[in-house]
């Protein structure tokens, strides 16, 4: 049977629950290259994203991967986490051993940039936090969008109310200016439009407790440490959704972008025009919209409008329940 080619993937998180379940996704995934992964605050601070994409990534058995620590804080205002969403380390009520492994020399932005130099034209740049390592890297390298094959942003509410203020989604909100610039640098390079996935969809991939109980049968193994991990830190995750959302599940954000990276087909988009609101005094951070075609202007983003939830299920949990039964005599 033919194998599906491989998918050349550099990752940009804030290592929080949903993207440590996202990373366990690409590294569960046959058709996923793993070319690095980089590290921003915004979950959680620096130094916690460091240590649980680290800690994940030997969970998975993936320590060769090189991580790239970045940007500490916002690139123009002060830095805000969610504690009250993914706990105060970021991983919720799960403990993972200290990584053995650390990061390497240079920062996340260069671990893009030069990343994209060496293969250009191959690369899938996958943003799961703030945009800010983004940022960066297109003010060293304003021809960064042309060395990439594909953005795919975790970003923005574009018909969905906010999950952080009423119009504003998380990743947006921590760093509007970065989204701004990384928006304003690939349309200014003349590269494919970024792709984005808002709330709109995101929030429709609802994780409950059935499967983490499939997970575990997958894994032939409920208390193998992969599916305990799981299962530990979504538990933090669907009593803050039970809290405030009414109902015991998780939206889980990042996988879902991660699976659709790997296999477009899995989301339909269409392109629009977006303005990152930067100022309101109720609304900054909010991805303004224009649906209607009011400014005739030419789109600058590529919106998901759906995404196929019930297939990334499936996949999350027969790949993952995969990796954990390669992984059982190693932890």
């Amino acid at each position: 049977m033919a194998t599906s080619p491989r998918v050349p993937l550099l990752i940009d998180c804030d290592t929080g629950i949903d993207d440590a379940l996202a990373l366990l996704y690409a590294c569960a995934s046959p058709e996923a290259e793993i070319v690095g992964v980089g590290c921003v605050a915004g979950n959680v601070e620096l130094p916690y994203v460091v240590r649980n994409t680290l800690a994940v990534l030997e969970l998975a058995g993936r320590s060769e991967v090189e991580v790239a620590a970045g940007r500490d804080e916002p690139i123009a205002r002060p830095l805000r986490t969610a504690g009250d969403t993914h706990g105060p380390t970021g991983l919720g009520y799960a403990t993972l051993p200290t990584p053995a492994s650390d990061v390497g020399a240079r920062d996340a932005a260069g671990l893009i940039i030069e990343s994209a130099r060496a293969r250009p034209g191959e690369l899938t740049l996958v943003t799961l936090g703030p945009l800010s390592n983004v940022a960066v890297a297109l003010e060293r390298e304003p021809a960064l969008p042309r060395l990439l094959k594909r953005l795919v942003m975790m970003v923005g509410a574009y018909r969905a109310p906010g999950n952080t203020a009423p119009t504003m989604e998380w990743n947006a909100g921590v760093d509007p200016e970065a989204l701004a610039a990384t928006i304003d640098g690939w349309s200014a390079a003349g590269a494919a439009r970024p792709v984005a996935f808002g709330l709109d969809v995101t929030e429709r991939a609802k994780m409950t407790p059935d499967h983490v109980r499939r997970l575990g049968q997958a894994a032939e193994d409920g208390k193998h440490p992969m599916v305990r991990f799981v299962e530990d830190a979504l538990r933090f995750y669907f009593e803050f959704h039970s809290r405030y959302d009414g109902f015991y599940g998780a939206f889980v954000h990042d996988p879902l972008v991660v699976a659709t990276a790997l296999d477009p087909a899995l989301a339909r988009t269409e392109a629009l025009t977006v303005e990152v609101e930067l100022e309101g005094r109720w609304t900054s951070g909010e991805t303004v919209t224009d649906w209607r075609r009011h400014w005739g202007r030419e789109p600058n983003l590529d919106i998901a409008v759906t995404a196929d939830s019930g297939t990334f299920f499936e996949r999350f949990v027969e790949r993952v329940g995969a990796l954990a039964r390669e992984r059982r005599s190693d932890l």
